[in-house]
């Protein structure tokens, strides 16, 4: 299915405008509110299979922190 400029135009528009409304939509919303939201995320690691893909990077990550401590000279 083709579409013209002009729809491929709106499409744009509409998109953008969707854009525009979630991010002032998260910038509104209060540091409380989003802490909330990510505990609940985290709460459901492990129900929604995530644990185990989460993990995978676990020792790398650490390993990165650590040389940036040392290198910064921070505990």
């Amino acid at each position: 299915m083709k579409i013209t400029k002009k729809e491929a135009i709106e499409f744009k528009k509409r998109w953008e405008a969707i854009n525009a409304f979630e991010h002032e939509e998260l910038r509104r919303t209060s540091m409380e509110m989003k802490l909330q939201q990510l505990a609940a995320l985290m709460a459901s690691v492990k129900e929604l299979g995530w644990h185990k893909s989460l993990s995978e990077g676990e020792e790398k990550l650490r390993d990165r922190w650590n040389r940036l401590r040392r290198a910064y000279n921070v505990l």
